[in-house]
């Protein structure tokens, strides 16, 4: 007799077309994100292509066509030293999405090694959240000029005053999902078993609050380029010579009743850019929330 053949298994797949709805159905449950996202790239796009869609040089003065409005020959009109605002915008962008994302950055690494610290060596958390809560205390605007007022202005050190006050923000986030993880079963069992500190916080903790950590970064940065901006706007940020949003709008204040649009287009880009970051952090936070996962 012939040995019976065994039955296959059927080895189940995802159809394509089942794919798409699902996905289809994700941006529709997260339209903030989408939205705030492709708004960004397209900001980040445009100041990336600078080099390339600039039709002047953002310095080239020609005092003869000072504060024309909006042609076809200048897109945004020109300024009061008759440079290019088009140009100057796009270019601007570049500074501004730089300082937000340097901030992010850093504000992020060094709040995440302050609130690990604080949340997990109970003799150190007194001592850092009381320096934390002074930070906080004063308003990170204020700050920031008050360390500009004493440093040279130059980008690098608008980056440094702007991150100091952000720093708190993340500490106290870091800290706060610290000292709930400290006391799950699988950081305690992790100690049981003679595992070193440093190996616990990377493999443990760290993979459990990046989430959070994602969203806090992208609302930092939306506070970094309003800050940056609104430095430059007072004249303690980047040089005036560099061409930023912040400068541009404080050059044109003066000319407001006569060549409005100055101060109009950069202020729109910095709208936009902003509004696009908080969309996307947003978005992240729903996006990233276990519990509206669960209903995908």
């Amino acid at each position: 007799m012939s040995a019976a053949i065994p039955a296959t298994t059927a080895v189940p797949f995802e159809d394509e077309g089942a794919v798409k709805p699902r996905r289809m159905r994700w941006a529709r449950k997260h339209p903030t994100l989408i939205i705030g996202l492709l708004m960004l790239v397209l900001v980040a796009g445009i100041s990336l292509a600078a080099p390339w869609i600039a039709t002047y040089d953002p310095q080239d003065l020609d005092p003869v066509a000072r504060m024309q409005p909006p042609s076809a020959e200048h897109y945004f009109g020109t300024d009061a030293l008759g440079r290019d605002v088009f140009s100057r915008a796009v270019w601007g962008g570049r500074v501004s999405l730089a300082v937000g994302l340097a901030v992010a950055i850093l504000a992020t690494v060094a709040g995440v090694l302050i609130g690990l610290v604080s949340g997990f060596v109970r003799w150190a958390d007194g001592p850092i959240m009381r320096v934390m809560d002074g930070l906080m205390a004063i308003p990170g605007i204020l700050l920031a000029i008050a360390l500009m007022a004493v440093t040279k202005a130059s980008l690098t050190t608008v980056i440094v005053a702007i991150t100091i006050p952000e720093i708190p923000r993340v500490a106290r986030l870091v800290r706060s999902l610290a000292l709930t993880l400290r006391e799950q079963l699988f950081v305690e069992a992790a100690h049981a078993v003679g595992t070193r500190l440093p190996t616990i916080l990377w493999r443990h903790v760290l993979p459990n609050i990046v989430a959070p950590l994602i969203v806090q970064a992208t609302f930092v940065a939306a506070s970094a380029v309003l800050i940056e901006a609104s430095l430059s706007f007072l004249g303690v940020g980047v040089p005036a010579q560099t061409p930023s949003w912040g400068n541009m709008m404080a050059e044109g204040r003066n000319f407001v009743a006569v060549a409005f649009h100055i101060i109009l287009y950069p202020g729109i880009l910095l709208a936009l850019t902003v509004l696009a970051i908080n969309l996307l952090g947003d978005g992240l936070r729903d996006a990233l929330d276990p519990r509206l996962a669960r209903q995908l």
